[in-house]
């Protein structure tokens, strides 16, 4: 879970799927990561990566958390937090409100979570969710219910 300085605002389980696409097709001499990252599309086409598999589960790492530059440094702070999930839309909606929750800066603080590009994009692609509605976070014990008071704050508009 962090904050991403590199163009794709933060990375949570859409951006995860980026690893799967090849940099160069064997022997070819096309350089796809280079046409994502010099995308100014790059949001909407990680979104889109996400369009050809289906999953069972995603489990996020929310122990630790960028919510400055990220993905390999910046300010790290500590939710505490694992978070499950059916949906990568839904899963990456709520890591965009944890990490709003902790004070992150840029782009991810400057729009709303459904007006984040790769969330916005996935939910038109009929990826998972289209809107906070959707989403009902549910606490595995009384320790945690505060947490989840805290997210939703951001999380329902």
């Amino acid at each position: 879970m962090k904050t991403h300085r590199f163009g794709g605002h933060f990375t949570l389980s859409l951006k995860n799927s980026v690893g799967l696409v090849a940099k160069k097709v064997p022997g070819g001499i096309y350089d796809y990561m280079w046409e994502l990252h010099g995308s100014p599309y790059q949001r909407q086409m990680i979104a889109e990566i996400n369009s050809h598999y289906n999953l069972d589960f995603v489990l996020m790492d929310g122990i630790r958390a960028f919510i400055t530059g990220g993905p390999d440094r910046g300010t790290v702070v500590e939710p505490n937090l694992l978070i499950a999930s059916r949906d990568r839309v839904a899963i990456d909606a709520v890591g965009v409100a944890v990490l709003k929750v902790y004070g992150a800066k840029g782009k991810v603080s400057e729009a709303m979570i459904f007006e984040q590009d790769q969330l916005k994009r996935a939910a038109e692609l009929g990826i998972g969710v289209k809107s906070s509605d959707e989403i009902k976070l549910m606490p595995v014990n009384d320790k945690s219910r505060p947490d989840v008071e805290q997210i939703n704050q951001f999380l329902i508009p």
